[in-house]
């Protein structure tokens, strides 16, 4: 399982990894969840400065607070930044192909891919014989890289349509002109507080995490997203 946090509009990246690090390290954990701590590695992506339409990415297998003062990602200037800190579901899929963000390319440029959750049925409607990976079967589940936008009703139909056994299905997706947050857990579930995201409305920003983060603003200003919803959030 893991944790997500996206920020768009004027913040510090540097908050913002301060965020990430609290969720990773289990400081911020409030939930019935049995994972609170996240070392297995983390990764990024950022809209660069003055730069429109290009995207940059980060990724690294040892726990963020370990590493994230060899990379620059806490000085970039930015109106999107997108982070995911990671606890593996597997012991064998450790290690950067399996670091997110995923990522694939289409003619209209690359996708990114961030999932806290685990779906080990997806293969099946992938026409496959056996898991790989089940993010990144979802993530090819979901995503078309043929084009540029990412359809909410049909993609709810596909979560729909997944059979029994996973956790989540909660998600960030990216491409240099739009992101999505997909908050999407089966129902009922035995973790309904770790599997929901919040929504921090500031003046000047906005942003989605998985924990109610109060470095970030007052807890009272957090609120829950709507189940089964998926956001746009545009780039340009």
């Amino acid at each position: 399982m893991c944790r997500l946090i996206l920020a768009q509009g004027r913040f510090r990246a540097r908050s913002l990894v301060s965020a990430a690090i609290s969720m990773s390290e289990g400081h911020t954990a409030d939930h019935e969840g049995p994972t609170r701590c996240h070392p297995n590695g983390w990764g990024a992506v950022w809209r660069e400065a003055g730069a429109a339409h290009r995207l940059a990415v980060h990724r690294d297998t040892r726990p963020i607070s370990r590493s994230v003062e060899a990379s620059s990602i806490a000085q970039v200037e930015t109106n999107f930044m997108a982070l995911h800190v990671r606890h593996a579901t597997l012991p064998h899929t450790r290690g950067l192909e399996f670091t997110h963000p995923l990522e694939k390319h289409g003619p209209a440029g690359p996708w990114y891919f961030m999932h806290n959750g685990y779906l080990p049925s997806v293969y099946t409607l992938l026409g496959r014989e056996r898991s790989h990976f089940d993010t990144g079967e979802y993530f090819e589940y979901v995503v078309d890289a043929r084009h540029d936008s990412l359809d909410a009703h049909t993609t709810l139909e596909k979560l729909r349509a997944l059979p029994p056994g996973g956790t989540s299905g909660n998600a960030i997706v990216v491409n240099p002109r739009r992101a999505y947050l997909i908050h999407w857990t089966p129902s009922p579930t035995p973790c309904p507080r770790y599997f929901t995201m919040h929504r921090l409305v500031g003046p000047e920003s906005l942003i989605f995490s998985s924990e109610i983060i109060p470095a970030l603003g007052p807890p009272e200003r957090w609120e829950p997203l709507p189940p089964q919803r998926i956001f746009e959030i545009p780039l340009d």
